[in-house]
């Protein structure tokens, strides 16, 4: 069986800049047929999404993917709760971890599998100011080592 590729739709980069990405699962999204063609144009904002543990289900919050202009009245409200699609077994795992302090389950990227859209969804820990502060720090420092590496090598 040969591996097929990861087509990145949108990524989440506010959830790397206040979270620490402890794991990474991947899950299916249930869509309606003129949401897959606003996915398929790139217009998607994961901004402020995170999702939810609820009856056994992984639901998405909050994000929103903007209203195909020629769906007419298939479309469906922009930031409408979606459902994620994972195996029992992993749901009960994530709901083991987010039960302790300070864990969430945010989306990280959204991807096209095939014809399949799918979801990177992160358990994640929050950052302190202090934490993000040291990370532009260290993102700063490595970006300024570069620039003297690129230079020294003209």
């Amino acid at each position: 069986m040969k591996k097929e590729e990861q087509i990145v739709i949108a990524s989440n980069k506010k959830a790397y800049h206040d979270y620490f990405i402890e794991e990474t699962y991947e899950a299916g999204i249930c869509l309606v047929g003129s949401e897959v063609k606003s996915v398929r144009k790139g217009q998607v904002n994961l901004k402020d999404s995170y999702v939810l543990v609820k009856d056994n289900e992984l639901q998405l919050i909050n994000c929103h993917i903007t209203p195909y202009e020629k769906g007419s009245y298939f479309n469906t409200e922009a930031k409408r709760t979606r459902k994620l699609l994972m195996h029992k077994k992993e749901i009960n795992k994530l709901r083991g971890k987010i039960e302790r302090k300070g864990y969430t389950l945010v989306v990280t990227k959204m991807y096209f599998v095939g014809s399949l859209v799918k979801c990177e969804v992160a358990l994640a820990k929050g950052k302190q100011l202090f934490d993000k502060r040291k990370t532009m720090k260290e993102k700063a420092q490595k970006r300024e080592i570069e620039r003297e590496l690129a230079k020294r090598k003209y």
